[in-house]
């Protein structure tokens, strides 16, 4: 029987294929307030300014490539029962054929109606326009969990960290709460692995090993020490 394999991603993983976040110096978001795009009172205020931010986010995911990072945890599903849990918003982890994704803080890839969000659409282009509304009439949003807003999908990311065999955090500052919470669901006795160049006092996390390296050297350090 296969052990359950869960991943915690995060930006570091997409930003070796060129997607910066906000805080990366010369990505979108030094052009742009938080509070202007990326909460619910910014798109009451300036619709039109936030469709255009996402516009661009979109057609930056979609001139993007996965990189090793994504194609390995891809082959690892061939050895594992693999979950990964994202706080990305781009496609680059299914694009690399991973086929159990849980994005916690949206899809960039996807709108959803403003007046009920059940009603979920694929994006055929990068760029939505004021006008392009839903079945019900409402103009379509960013499928996005937005600053300030609730994360729907959290429950049901803590039910799988709860059931990781091997948990794997990967290119995560984990300062974004809650889903940097996330970590603490996973059995005490569960090998653990943080794949991460930067410094963290994670002292209170059991089983864990930091491998100091961007994402995609990381996974391939990852992948060999498994192997053996």
């Amino acid at each position: 029987m296969k052990k359950n394999l869960v991943i915690f991603s995060g930006a570091g993983v997409s930003a070796e294929s060129g997607l910066k976040t906000f805080r990366d110096t010369g990505g979108l978001w030094e052009e742009f307030r938080i509070e202007d795009v990326a909460t619910p009172e910014a798109w009451m205020k300036d619709q039109s300014l936030v469709t255009q931010f996402y516009n661009l986010r979109r057609k930056q995911v979609m001139d993007a490539q996965p990189n090793d990072a994504h194609k390995i945890l891809a082959q690892l599903e061939s050895k594992f029962n693999v979950q990964i849990i994202t706080q990305n918003i781009d496609d680059l982890h299914e694009r690399a054929g991973s086929k159990h994704v849980l994005h916690l803080h949206g899809e960039i890839m996807k709108v959803r109606s403003t007046v009920d969000p059940k009603l979920v659409y694929q994006a055929k282009h990068w760029e939505v326009k004021l006008g392009d509304n839903c079945e019900k009439g409402s103009q379509l949003r960013p499928h996005i969990v937005w600053f300030g807003e609730m994360v729907p999908e959290m429950d049901h990311a803590i039910l799988i960290a709860e059931k990781a065999d091997m948990f794997i955090v990967i290119g995560t500052s984990l300062n974004v709460y809650p889903a940097a919470g996330i970590l603490n669901y996973a059995p005490a006795t569960t090998p653990k692995w943080l794949i991460d160049p930067g410094d963290f006092s994670l002292d209170y996390v059991t089983n864990l090993k930091h491998i100091k390296k961007v994402a995609s050297e990381g996974m391939k350090e990852f992948y060999k020490e498994i192997l053996k």
